[in-house]
């Protein structure tokens, strides 16, 4: 989460919470705890695979083992030369077996045992509301959870329509919204969902999604979807999926410094949105 937010210098005055002792029991019970829980889950679950194996394949052993000792036995009482010594060796292997099967017994048990140690504080970060918060460009950032709801449902119906497997795992912060899997061709889409309120306006990238979409590019798509703040007004305003763009990192994406994103215009207003590919002596460029 902290690969979005832009480092500043400190102001004048901090807020008194900069001041305060380390939360650590909130840490404990709200973070750490659950980290625990869940790994403890994770770890009994594997232990239990593992210990079922182990019985399985040990208890095998030893019925095989208790095998070799009865025939050996019953040489011994036949007077069978080299009898004795066979049954040496099964009683010998029999006995180890056992103890082999004690032995991870033991540590199978001090597995299921987990405890928070030698935890470390590594860096504190304070927070702060941009100084320009206000301003409209930067207010223009923030996002509308109502028209990005819209957007994703659009997507989400889109792609199950085309037959495609479909997870929303926009809350993950992965640098994408969705995952799009074609079970026929095995075509995977990493999909960035964008709503726009009105037919056009301005779209924006945050650092982690830009990276991301230059780190897969053979896969990473940008849905956009405008109309999204009129639906239901009217026909002609129900929420419009524009073309899908593939490999959105190649487009001219405008740097902006000051909070720190990328935006590109959609014009939609008078005619869908298109994205064209020429060949260029150093690769493609989107018109």
């Amino acid at each position: 989460m902290l690969g979005n937010f832009t480092p500043a210098e400190p102001p004048e005055h901090l807020p008194a919470i900069a001041a305060e002792p380390e939360p650590s029991a909130w840490l404990h019970k709200n973070a750490l705890q659950a980290f625990l829980e869940e790994t403890r889950g994770e770890r009994l679950a594997e232990v239990k695979r593992v210990a079922e194996h182990v019985e399985l394949s040990l208890t095998e052993l030893l019925q095989r083992a208790d095998e070799e000792i009865g025939k050996a036995n019953e040489d011994k009482e036949k007077g069978i030369t080299g009898a004795d010594g066979r049954l040496a060796q099964a009683e010998d292997r029999h006995a180890k077996l056992l103890a082999r099967r004690e032995r991870r017994r033991q540590e199978l048990e001090r597995q299921r045992s987990l405890t928070l140690q030698a935890v470390e504080r590594m860096a504190s970060v304070l927070v702060l509301p941009h100084p320009e918060g206000e301003s409209p460009e930067i207010r223009c950032l923030r996002p509308n959870p109502e028209t990005e709801a819209t957007a994703m449902q659009v997507v989400m119906e889109y792609e199950k329509a085309q037959g495609r497997q479909v997870c929303d795992v926009h809350e993950k912060n992965l640098g994408y919204d969705v995952t799009s899997l074609d079970i026929n061709s095995g075509e995977l889409r990493l999909i960035e969902v964008k709503g726009l309120g009105a037919a056009s306006g301005t779209i924006l990238l945050t650092p982690n999604e830009r990276r991301v979409a230059e780190d897969r590019p053979d896969c990473y798509w940008l849905y956009v979807v405008t109309n999204c703040g009129l639906s239901g007004k009217a026909d002609t305003a129900k929420p419009t999926l524009q073309e899908p763009i593939r490999n959105p990192a190649r487009l001219e994406w405008h740097e902006v410094k000051k909070v720190q994103h990328y935006w590109l215009e959609v014009s939609a207003m008078t005619k869908p949105m298109v994205v064209r590919e020429d060949q260029a002596p150093y690769g493609k460029r989107a018109r």
